[in-house]
């Protein structure tokens, strides 16, 4: 596992060990798992389409190119 140091601000610090506090996660390290995934797993498509039309671009520019 892959240790991470990050800074926050005091008022998202504040809301993570509230949420902690009152039980929905139980550790500061946990909600910013869960948070990290979440929105991995909600940006996963967009960053696939992004690769995607790179990759469509460079094929037409190669394609554009050849003899």
């Amino acid at each position: 596992m892959k240790l991470l140091q990050v800074e926050l601000s005091d008022k998202l610090e504040a809301l993570m060990a509230a949420l902690v506090q009152e039980g929905w996660f139980r550790s500061a390290d946990e909600v910013i798992q869960v948070a990290l995934i979440e929105f991995l797993r909600r940006r996963r498509f967009d960053l696939l389409e992004k690769q995607q039309r790179e990759d469509i671009a460079w094929a037409l520019r190669q394609k554009g190119t050849s003899p």
